[in-house]
């Protein structure tokens, strides 16, 4: 005899009950790795773009010369000018110019401004003293990157003598005064955004260098260079 739909026994709860947890038993298998694979792809994009960002500024603080080229292509942090003679006129107006000193990890010398700061006519010429001495007994090599705050002040701020412009050494426990001449430009006045511009801070940074072949770089005492303490 034919059995028809109709004619089979409707399911009871229990079979209702142990059908629905068989059906979602491997939902939550195979949920878990879908979200572990999204964890690790996650952490592996981190750990990408932190790796990168550290290669970037390892490259370029190991090379002060990359470092300085990329300062002055960019203006990061204010890169300066460089001039050959005074400017024609004097403004009656003044600037302050803040000195700042720092020397990287791996460099054992001494680097300080003789003043804090001192106050500048604009296109006044103006010179100032930092403070270098080798801790080591050995003699170190170094170089100077340099920045102007605010980085806008930076294509006004020229130097016509700097010890940044050279690689620098000091025999063990040498001290001496490095010279820095500089003006503020009178075309300051011409910009409106500089209208209110009060103070300019003029930091450097010595890094630990390695003596180029056959390099005669050293700070003279008795040159524009430095002098004796």
């Amino acid at each position: 005899m034919d059995v028809r739909e109709t004619d089979r026994p409707a399911p009871s709860t229990q079979d209702i009950t142990s059908a629905a947890l068989t059906s979602a038993a491997p939902a939550s298998t195979v949920a878990l790795p879908g979200r572990r694979r999204g964890r690790r792809t996650e952490t592996m994009i981190v750990a990408g773009c932190v790796a990168f960002v550290g290669a970037m500024v390892g490259v370029t603080y190991a090379s002060v010369p990359l470092y300085r080229a990329f300062c002055a292509l960019t203006g990061f942090g204010g890169s300066t000018r460089t001039g050959d003679a005074a400017p024609a006129k004097v403004l009656d107006r003044t600037i302050t110019v803040r000195f700042d000193a720092n020397v990287a990890p791996g460099l054992s010398w001494d680097f300080r401004p003789e003043q804090t700061k001192v106050d500048v006519k604009v296109g006044e010429t103006k010179m100032a003293y930092y403070f270098a001495g080798n801790r080591s007994p050995a003699e170190t090599f170094a170089n100077a990157t340099y920045n102007v705050m605010p980085p806008t002040a930076g294509a006004y701020f020229v130097k016509l003598e700097c010890f940044c412009y050279s690689e620098q050494s000091l025999k063990g426990g040498e001290k001496v005064d490095m010279p820095v001449v500089f003006y503020v430009d009178p075309a300051i006045a011409d910009d409106p955004e500089m209208e209110g511009l009060t103070t300019i801070t003029l930091s450097y940074t010595f890094f630990p260098a390695q003596p180029k072949p056959g390099s005669q770089a050293r700070v003279e005492p008795e040159k524009p260079q430095g002098k004796p303490m």
